[in-house]
């Protein structure tokens, strides 16, 4: 598996210090030091796989670490912190990831049988070890961006596999639940698409519940398994991640960014920005601004990485 990884971190060695698209549908790659705002996030639904360095990736209460030739899978739409570490032998952190589209999900999962869970845990996220398949059908997919004309023929293929490698492995449950309509984890991630559309007004939980079809204890329950938080909590931390965006990318004041998302007072927003980042607002977008300046080694102003 070791000649499995060189060749991909040689494949991935173009890739930028932000979010670098492959010309492969849903597959990107990252490289070095990101800037720390676009780390701290809402995050698609993906897997990510690191090829050298290591990334933490903080969601709620928990903190994951994952280490070259291990792979994170994120099922549903969770905000997050992430920091990247270069390999303790200095050379800079190199990941690759594809976004999860459910109507591929689906049509791979009608084909296949539903293994029995093997997990107690109820999150949507987790980092597994991953094998030479797994980095065999990586390796084949990335082959592709020096033959641009057999993406649209191949791609697909080695998505499939790529996705049937995971759905395999010990978090394969997180697939299949996403995908399945009736599922806690799939109604849940309905709710979440209505936090986050109306994320700055006032949230009715109960609302949230019946929608989901649940009693509002089961709704409580299900929620904090599936992503660490509460129905406020996750509002209230999308809330302070597009406030952060808002005060380090277009300059907006604390008072002006804490009324577009929703608070009603810039006081409580500093006490609950400073309990998530650990600063004051000010301080804290003061210090990633001073960062991110075009004659800092770390710039990378207006690039998003996910």
């Amino acid at each position: 598996m070791n000649d499995q990884l060189l060749e991909l971190r040689s494949l991935a060695s173009k890739a930028e210090n932000r979010r670098t698209e492959t010309g492969i549908p849903r597959v990107a790659m990252v490289q070095g030091q990101i800037p720390e705002h676009m780390l701290a996030a809402v995050y698609d639904p993906m897997i990510n796989l690191i090829l050298q360095g290591s990334k933490t990736m903080t969601i709620g209460d928990r903190t994951l670490r994952y280490d070259p030739a291990t792979y994170f899978v994120m099922s549903i739409e969770l905000p997050a912190v992430g920091t990247v570490h270069p390999a303790a032998s200095g050379e800079p952190y190199l990941a690759l990831s594809l976004t999860l589209d459910p109507t591929v999900l689906s049509t791979l999962l009608t084909d296949l049988s539903s293994p029995a869970r093997n997990t107690e845990s109820d999150a949507a996220f987790s980092v597994a070890a991953t094998t030479p398949a797994l980095m065999d059908a990586w390796l084949r997919m990335l082959r592709l961006m020096g033959r641009p004309e057999e993406i649209m023929a191949l791609a697909p293929v080695y998505e499939r596999e790529i996705l049937y490698r995971v759905l395999q492995g010990p978090h394969g449950w997180m697939l299949r639940d996403i995908a399945a309509p009736d599922t806690a984890m799939a109604r849940i991630s309905q709710a979440i698409q209505w936090i986050r559309r109306d994320f700055a007004e006032p949230i009715r939980v109960e609302a949230l519940a019946q929608k989901a079809a649940m009693s509002v204890s089961a709704f409580h329950r299900h929620f904090k398994a599936v992503t660490t938080l509460s129905p406020l909590q996750y509002q209230k931390r999308i809330r302070l991640l597009r406030a952060r965006m808002l005060m380090v990318a277009s300059a907006k004041s604390v008072t002006n960014a804490a009324f577009e998302v929703g608070y009603e007072s810039a006081t409580q927003f500093s006490r609950d920005y400073a309990r998530v980042f650990g600063l004051p607002p000010a301080r804290d977008t003061a210090r990633m601004r001073h960062a991110d300046t075009p004659h800092h080694p770390r710039s990378n102003r207006g690039r998003q990485w996910h």
